[in-house]
């Protein structure tokens, strides 16, 4: 089965926990042109309860698809295209490193245009696509969860971004 999940026409909601949100180091490709289009729409948390943690040499956040465990994680959420949602699933390494699924959503701010879509206040529920790892070492269910995820945060994890890689 195909999920389609349609913020307007030819477009599609993504919620971002990780260095992809304002103010964290990948922000930046969420606007560049060459990558599709993107706007941000609002602020929102999951309903369940997911575990978020920072692992690997990098300090790399990852959500894993662990219901009920961890923590109701803070995000945005953005309305992108075909091109940008390809660019995110080759950024995010799908399906090597995560998987694109569905998630539940508490809309806390919303500022995207409502014009023919639906409107969305805060407390409203809805269903976005997230990236969520696809396999994970069996430790990093015992690593300290997050609920929002700053690189500059008092875990003291630096993100080490891919230009500065090995």
């Amino acid at each position: 089965m195909r999920v389609r999940l349609w913020s307007s026409v030819l477009m599609t909601r993504v919620f971002v926990y990780g260095t992809l949100k304002k103010g964290q180091p990948n922000n930046y490709r969420m606007f560049e042109s060459n990558n599709g289009k993107a706007e941000y729409l609002g602020s929102a948390f999951t309903i369940q309860k997911y575990p978020l943690v920072i692992t690997t040499k990098d300090n790399i956040p990852f959500l894993l698809n662990i219901p009920g465990q961890g923590h109701r994680v803070h995000g945005e959420i953005y309305k992108v295209d075909d091109q940008m949602l390809k660019f995110l699933d080759d950024f995010e390494s799908v399906p090597t490193l995560y998987q694109r699924t569905v998630v539940q959503l508490e809309v806390k701010e919303w500022v995207g245009k409502t014009e023919g879509e639906e409107k969305v206040s805060p407390g409203s529920i809805t269903d976005v696509f997230v990236y969520t790892a696809t396999t994970y070492k069996p430790d990093w269910r015992s690593l300290p969860c997050y609920e929002n995820y700053d690189s500059e945060g008092d875990h003291g994890l630096k993100y080490r971004p891919r230009e500065e890689r090995d």
